[in-house]
């Protein structure tokens, strides 16, 4: 289950077996919920138990999304003591009982409250209630927009700045170590500096700004290849080692690809789980597939029947991006970096 929905009355409880089935068709997994009396008259409802806080606390730490059907005071008492940051709280949505109002009241843009409210809204013939200061005045919100576009975003309290500024009829920059697809949206001039601006950029210490919204996209993907009964902590060490030395984070790696022969490597399951990273496994027939000059191994060719399999497998998974470092060993472990093609695109 990535949403839940909570309900508190017989129609709330009817509402949210609809608002599921809308859900399902959006890609989300939900659990309705009702009071034990509602419940139990509405066949794919469950009781909420062992009570509300405890399933809102399980929610925060599991859950894209929480639906309360209900006053928005119910939703606001329930949430409080577990709300810790924009960047990772899910998004809340408050409706009311006669579903004729949809208010997002937590993550309107990162966690994505405002779009999913706006969709159900529609589709229960609702009004949404939008309230962010950049929405209300049909402006460019950054943590929206980078969220939508796979880009992690820091500096959030540079990100008010720029808000305010748009909203204050402000002019904000944008510099970009990518090409731009469009026109800018209002508001924003490409600039090399000033007060306030954003840089799309891969390198963590870029502040061409006096206040600078950083944006880097998630367009690193790493091959990995490793020996028999390599930890987790030693791919662990290698691929910290690099991203540093590259000047990047680990939050700029989308995947990780290897050989299919190591679908079953404990050690890498393990990383690719820790981090909450992708992995694909290739046959070697595809990584012999992909074209380029790669660093070849004649005991590798001998094992798996590919000469490279880290370089290839980044290349590969990055969808022929570019190849960032070469094959790097350490412990047992191979690692290579390869960055897919991205264009800044504002829509």
């Amino acid at each position: 289950m990535n949403a839940v929905i909570f309900s508190f009355t017989r129609n709330g409880a009817k509402i949210s077996l609809d608002l599921k089935r809308y859900l399902a068709r959006c890609g989300f997994g939900a659990g309705a919920f009702a009071a034990r009396r509602y419940a139990d008259s509405a066949k794919g409802v469950d009781p909420i138990a062992p009570s509300l806080s405890k399933m809102t606390e399980d929610a925060f730490a599991s859950c894209r999304l929480i639906v309360f059907i209900g006053a928005v005071g119910i939703a606001v008492r329930s949430i409080a003591p577990f709300i810790k940051s924009k960047t990772t709280d899910p998004a809340v949505i408050s409706i009311d009982e006669q579903g004729k109002f949809v208010i997002p009241i937590l993550s309107g843009h990162i966690g994505g409250a405002n779009a999913i409210a706006t969709g159900m809204a529609a589709f229960l013939q609702a009004e949404p209630v939008i309230t962010t200061a950049t929405d209300v005045n049909n402006l460019f919100a950054v943590d929206e927009w980078a969220t939508r576009h796979n880009m992690v975003i820091s500096n959030l309290s540079s990100a008010k700045a720029f808000a305010a500024f748009l909203v204050d009829c402000k002019k904000v920059g944008v510099k970009s170590d990518f090409p731009i697809k469009g026109d800018l949206p209002k508001g924003l001039v490409l600039a090399n500096g000033g007060q306030v601006g954003m840089a799309i950029t891969m390198h963590k210490g870029a502040q061409p700004f006096v206040e600078t919204v950083l944006l880097r996209p998630r367009i690193i993907h790493l091959g990995i290849g490793c020996k028999k009964g390599t930890t987790m902590e030693a791919i662990e060490e290698l691929v910290l080692s690099e991203i540093k030395r590259m000047r990047f984070t680990l939050s700029v790696v989308t995947a990780i690809a290897s050989i299919d022969v190591k679908k079953d490597e404990e050690g890498l399951l393990a990383f690719a789980r820790e981090y909450a990273l992708p992995i694909r496994f290739y046959s070697a027939e595809e990584l012999n597939a992909v074209e380029g000059e790669f660093t070849k191994s004649e005991f590798v060719a001998s094992t798996v029947g590919v000469d490279n399999v880290c370089e290839r497998a980044a290349v590969l998974d990055s969808k022929n991006g570019k190849l960032l470092t070469k094959k790097t060993s350490r412990n047992g472990v191979t690692l290579a970096m390869a960055m897919e093609d991205f264009t800044v695109v504002f829509d």
